[in-house]
């Protein structure tokens, strides 16, 4: 009864943040450049320079979804951060990860897409995903089959297509 109950509050609490659009963090499906996922990722760096950021997503920063998107740009997270900080549009901030980095091609970047947008769909962290959605209440849920789908309902977004 009493793991209910702490799982309850838990997922209380993730229900009742300030969810994470209103302060515009993007959904991962979001695209800058044709990259999905490095808008959100620039979105949550401004937020944390503002101290706006949840904790519950500042343990993850430059890890996990963040950690994927700088090593295929070939750049450091902290890196990125000092950039960020510095200011500028999303698309000079991608062409400065180009410049410093490396530019992937159409291909490349088509591929980054496909894999990302698939991330716990029978993968290595489908796991990870059924025990998130379980403790946010939604274990229920068939359409929530991707991390990108989680994100999206655990944000009070609609879940985002895993196509273009």
């Amino acid at each position: 009864m009493a793991a209910e109950r702490g799982l309850e509050s838990r997922t209380k609490r993730a229900h009742t943040r300030c969810p994470m659009r209103e302060l515009g963090i993007r959904s991962p499906s979001a695209k800058v450049g044709g990259l999905v996922y490095f808008g959100r990722m620039l979105d949550k760096i401004r937020a944390h320079e503002k101290n706006k950021l949840s904790p519950d997503y500042q343990p993850n920063l430059g890890r996990g979804f963040d950690e994927f998107c700088t090593k295929f740009l070939h750049v450091q997270y902290r890196n990125l951060v000092r950039r960020v900080i510095e200011g500028g549009s999303d698309e000079e901030i991608l062409w400065w990860c180009f410049d410093k980095g490396r530019r992937p091609s159409e291909n490349e970047i088509y591929v980054w897409n496909e894999f990302m947008r698939k991330r716990g769909w029978n993968d290595e962290i489908t796991e990870t995903l059924k025990r998130r959605k379980k403790e946010a209440g939604l274990a229920g849920r068939s359409e929530i089959d991707t991390m990108f789908a989680f994100i999206d309902v655990d944000e009070g977004r609609s879940p985002a297509t895993n196509y273009p």
